[in-house]
């Protein structure tokens, strides 16, 4: 017995190890962007305390598109403030492309949204006296951008989301779709290193939902760019690369999507499942979930040994 207990503990090991070298061979390959670690949003309501998020943790990669999804209530749009610096955190900690944005000013926080972030708003928020190409140049103005170069760059977007004859057109001479791609168009023209989408097809019908949700899934996985989305529509949120569904400001559940088979889930675990897989520490030694159980299974089996002697 003593001698398959040895056998089995060194194979539980020799597990732990490939499974040890898989993991820091991922951790390689992708960079995080966005590092949230313990984050509360704690409001006041005379004697009440209304916790919007409850201890959320999530990193979220370079070139990954994410959604956030919840119902109404749930704490998706306070996160997204969180993340975009338009709100402080209670306790914890945002980290966004190597900056702790939770320490920073406001005038801090204008000059990290400017350089680092572009967003896409649920009703488009363009201004109806500018083309669909002064609309998508405005961010640049804002930069010192001169007009020529802004509105070349501001062109270029407008070809890469579809839209090469719409350039001249005003908003109320686009479909709600081509003026989301405007939106989406003026998102990129910054050359940001994440994007934020506050439910990007909320006033669409669902056919150009669609249209529109391929098109962020193309410009993500093309620029390399970082999208962060949020969305009460559980269909709409599978187009993201992973999703994190968020009930009463917690993060209860991590879906990773394999977009190479249509439709199909790699993964999809709790937070529970999530943190199970995590190894303790014991005397200063890695001991896993493995380990653990064959220490038990070897208890069980000297257990019986001794009631079979009985």
């Amino acid at each position: 017995m003593k001698i398959l207990y040895n056998e089995l503990e060194k194979n539980a090991w020799r597990r732990v190890e490939r499974r040890d070298s898989m993991k820091e061979e991922d951790r390689e390959k992708k960079v995080p962007v966005i590092e949230v670690k313990n984050l509360y949003k704690v409001y006041r309501i005379g004697q009440n305390k209304v916790y919007a998020l409850n201890g959320v943790d999530m990193t979220v990669y370079k070139g990954e598109f994410c959604s956030i999804v919840g119902t109404s209530g749930s704490g998706k749009s306070t996160m997204l403030n969180m993340l975009a610096g338009l709100e402080k955190p209670t306790k914890g900690s945002i980290r966004i492309a190597g900056q702790n944005i939770e320490k920073l000013n406001e005038n801090q926080l204008v000059k990290f949204r400017r350089e680092k972030v572009g967003f896409i708003f649920q009703s488009f928020n363009l201004l109806g006296t500018m083309n669909a190409v002064e609309n998508v140049a405005l961010p640049l103005s804002f930069r010192g951008v001169s007009k020529r170069i802004r509105l070349k760059k501001a062109s270029k977007m407008l070809d890469l989301v579809g839209l090469k004859k719409q350039k001249k057109h005003k908003p109320n001479q686009m479909s709600g779709g081509q003026q989301q791609r405007v939106g989406v168009a003026r998102a990129l023209v910054v050359n940001p290193q994440i994007i934020f989408a506050d439910e990007p097809t909320g006033n669409l019908d669902s056919h150009t939902s669609a249209e529109v949700m391929e098109l962020m899934r193309k410009v993500v996985k093309e620029q390399n760019k970082t999208l962060v989305m949020v969305t009460h529509d559980n269909h709409l949120a599978t187009f993201a690369d992973r999703i994190f569904h968020i009930i009463d400001g917690k993060i209860v559940k991590v879906e990773v999507r394999d977009h190479s088979h249509e439709g199909s889930v790699t993964e999809a675990k709790t937070v529970e499942e999530l943190t199970q897989e995590k190894f303790t520490i014991t005397d200063g030694q890695k001991v896993s979930e493995t380990v653990l159980q064959v220490e038990e299974q070897q208890k069980d089996s000297e257990k019986r040994v001794e009631e079979n002697k009985i």
